[in-house]
C-alpha cells in the first residue's frame, strides 16, 4: 500500500494529538489497515473477511466463555 493512499480514521477516535486508532485504506480489491501510532505496519484484506472480523468483534465473540 503506498504513503499516497487515502487513510481514513474512524470518527470514534476524536482530534487532536494523543488520539491513536485504526485508519483503513482501500486499493482497488484490497483494504489496508494500520494503527495511527504504527503506521509503517499495514495488513491487506479484502471486505469479506473485514467485515466478519468487525461483525465477530461487535458481537462480542472474542470474549471466553465460562
Amino acid at each position: 500500500m503506498s504513503e499516497h493512499a487515502e487513510w481514513q480514521k474512524s470518527s470514534f477516535s476524536g482530534g487532536g494529538e494523543g488520539n491513536n486508532c485504526v485508519e483503513l485504506a482501500v486499493a482497488g480489491d484490497a483494504v489496508a489497515i494500520r494503527e495511527s501510532d504504527e503506521p509503517g505496519v499495514v495488513l491487506t484484506t479484502t471486505p469479506g473477511p473485514l467485515r466478519e472480523l468487525i461483525r465477530t468483534v461487535k458481537a462480542d465473540a472474542f470474549r471466553p466463555h465460562a
